[in-house]
């Protein structure tokens, strides 16, 4: 009986990490989305805001436009309103004339009383047809500006609506790029994130067997003694070791993923609270900076690109626990490994 209650008791353990392991590859699933979410939100906007300025553009050439449009008709109004006083003058000067023919042919009869007159009202006459021919030629030049006017109201008003079907096909361009852009960036993170379940999961074989060795969240974590002593960036052989087989992860992961993916493989250095000052390390800034870089240039001997690593320091400043007992200390300091896009 006592062996029957150990067996059950080493299966009701075997269960519990798988389910804990699960929880925590999905937490870190959902918190590698949200952030490439916002990052994808970011260079989004980016576009959206370039392609906003060029929208503004063509709605301030639209404006001119409309106003240039106003101002031709204005002109217009003006010149059809000559015309009709110039077609009123010519109406009243041929109402002159018609009077002084008649006049005339009245006269006709009483050549030798009404000589004098006859002369006088010829040279009204005449002079008033001078004034209607001169009159002729004004309607004549309005009507030919009239012409103009309506040809370049015409071409405005082509204008202003090419311009503004150029505006509705920007807009809809700017509205398929996005959703294209949304669509290939859901592809590029599930893809990394396939990437990333399958290098976390080599790891966690390679390294199982060690508990200063652990993935928090969507980062794989050495605790700093793993790699290096304390407050140097010498690599020590034990850590050298454990990059050895890293190293080898890493390079199977590059020949899997796709060139299509940016993805880069970022080395966080991590200090504790306890402030260093050496001639070599001022601050924990410097000491969690060099550590990161000696992680990355270890990787590069061993043949993983250049170009997919990233180093960097954050010193003590982003704590994984808050307090300065022996546990959140030994905790705090440490290497990160995080892979993401660039």
């Amino acid at each position: 009986m006592g062996l029957s209650r150990n067996r059950r008791s080493e299966q009701r353990a075997d269960y519990w990490p798988g389910f804990v392991d699960a929880m925590a590859t999905l937490l870190l699933v959902l918190i590698f989305l949200l952030t490439v979410f916002m990052v994808a939100q970011f260079f989004l906007s980016q576009e959206i805001s370039g392609k906003d300025t060029a929208l503004n553009k063509l709605n301030s050439q639209i404006a001119e436009l409309t106003e240039l449009l106003a101002l031709e008709r204005a002109n217009r109004q003006d010149l059809e309103s000559s015309l009709v006083t110039l077609q009123a003058s010519l109406a009243s000067v041929e109402s002159d004339r018609d009077r002084l023919i008649f006049q005339l042919e009245a006269t006709k009869g009483d050549s030798d009383s009404a000589g004098g007159q006859i002369s006088s009202l010829a040279s009204k006459l005449q002079s008033e047809k001078e004034i209607s021919q001169r009159a002729l030629a004004q309607v004549e030049l309005l009507n030919q500006q009239i012409s103009a006017l309506r040809r370049q109201i015409a071409a405005l008003e082509d204008a202003l609506d090419a311009s503004e079907k150029r505006d509705r096909e920007s807009q809809t361009k700017i509205a398929s790029l996005g959703r294209r852009l949304n669509i290939a960036l859901a592809q590029r993170v599930q893809e990394l994130s396939r990437y990333r379940s399958d290098f976390f999961g080599r790891l966690r074989e390679i390294l199982s067997n060690r508990s200063d060795i652990r993935i928090v969240g969507d980062r794989f974590v050495f605790q700093s003694e793993v790699l290096f002593p304390s407050g140097g960036d010498r690599m020590k052989a034990e850590g050298e070791g454990e990059l050895d087989r890293m190293a080898e992860a890493i390079l199977e992961l590059v020949k899997e993923i796709p060139e299509g993916i940016d993805w880069v493989l970022r080395i966080d250095g991590h200090t504790d609270v306890r402030p260093i000052n050496s001639a070599r390390f001022p601050s924990n800034w410097e000491l969690s900076s060099a550590r990161a870089i000696s992680v990355v240039k270890y990787l590069i001997s061993k043949g993983v690109p250049p170009e997919r690593l990233m180093a960097a320091g954050f010193g003590e400043f982003q704590p994984l626990e808050e307090g300065d007992s022996e546990e959140a200390l030994r905790k705090n300091r440490r290497i990160e490994f995080k892979l993401t896009q660039r």
